[in-house]
């Protein structure tokens, strides 16, 4: 019933962000968070790759102005390149692992998204990205009043504002209270959550499977990432509690309560915690 050591991995990743994410790369920290399941991948090969598409971009733009890069942008990545959104099988785990979808040029929204980025800002354009419901988009601000959105999981499509709001309606329901409205829906989506939303697909996929030790570090990575995500503590302690170690679940069941006092599920989880306590005293 002891604590399961953190990976190497983790450790690398918190050392990463003791930075902060404003002297950290996206993709960087993207592939820093692949080495869960690929401890030995280089990541400097990974980003040269990036580099390597921008230089191809660069040769095929021929005026400098936003719309024909985006449109050499697109060109490189969807048709020479041939990264496709992987609809087949959307929930394979390497559509969320960023070498594998450099490697097999398939992937989601979220992490082709952030090769888009990465490539794009490479070039000098200011893309962003976009957490819209459902599916992860990217922007550029052509002015303070226009912004071009486009679906890198769908070849980089630009997408007018009818098939955003209806996008929108179709996640949200029609007339539902307390809905997102389509501005609110566009706003930048910066790395920190980027890369929670691309850690709790993978949570989702794990949880989906019943891969309780893979779940596992990929719970520790969303903690790291930000410590104040409540649900994550809760759901790590239960996590703990399944693989029988108790004294982990209720020091994260003990931060869980801690950070939410007035929770729905907080006597559950305060009898999950006398429960493990007697336990424990049990074994001693």
């Amino acid at each position: 019933m002891q604590l399961i050591p953190s990976q190497p991995a983790t450790l690398e990743l918190q050392q990463w962000l003791n930075q902060g994410f404003k002297n950290t790369n996206l993709a960087e920290t993207a592939l820093l968070l692949a080495k869960i399941e690929y401890p030995d991948l280089n990541i400097t090969n990974y980003m040269q790759r990036f580099e390597e598409m921008a230089e191809q971009v660069r040769q095929k733009i021929v005026h400098q102005s936003p719309p024909n890069m985006i449109i050499a942008l697109n060109q490189v990545l969807f048709e020479k390149e041939g990264f496709c959104g992987n609809i087949d099988n959307y929930y394979d785990p390497r559509n969320s692992f960023l070498n594998d979808v450099l490697d097999r040029k398939m992937g989601i929204p979220i992490t082709l998204a952030i090769i888009y980025l990465e490539v794009g800002q490479r070039l000098g354009l200011p893309l962003k990205g976009i957490s819209f419901p459902g599916h992860f988009l990217v922007k550029l601000e052509m002015s303070p009043h226009s912004i071009l959105v486009l679906d890198p999981f769908l070849k980089g499509i630009p997408l007018n504002e009818q098939v955003l709001n209806q996008r929108l309606e179709e996640m949200q329901g029609k007339g539902r209270a307390g809905r997102l409205f389509l501005r609110q829906a566009l706003q930048t989506a910066y790395q920190q959550e980027i890369l929670i939303r691309m850690l709790r697909n993978l949570k989702d996929i794990y949880l989906r499977s019943e891969q309780w030790l893979k779940l596992l570090p990929i719970i520790e990575q969303l903690l790291i990432i930000n410590p104040d995500l409540s649900g994550e503590w809760r759901d790590r302690g239960v996590l703990y509690q399944r693989l029988e170690c108790a004294r982990a679940a209720v020091s994260d069941y003990e931060r869980y309560l801690s950070l939410e006092p007035y929770a729905n599920d907080s006597d559950f989880i305060e009898e999950q915690i006398h429960q493990l306590t007697n336990k424990i005293k049990r074994f001693h």
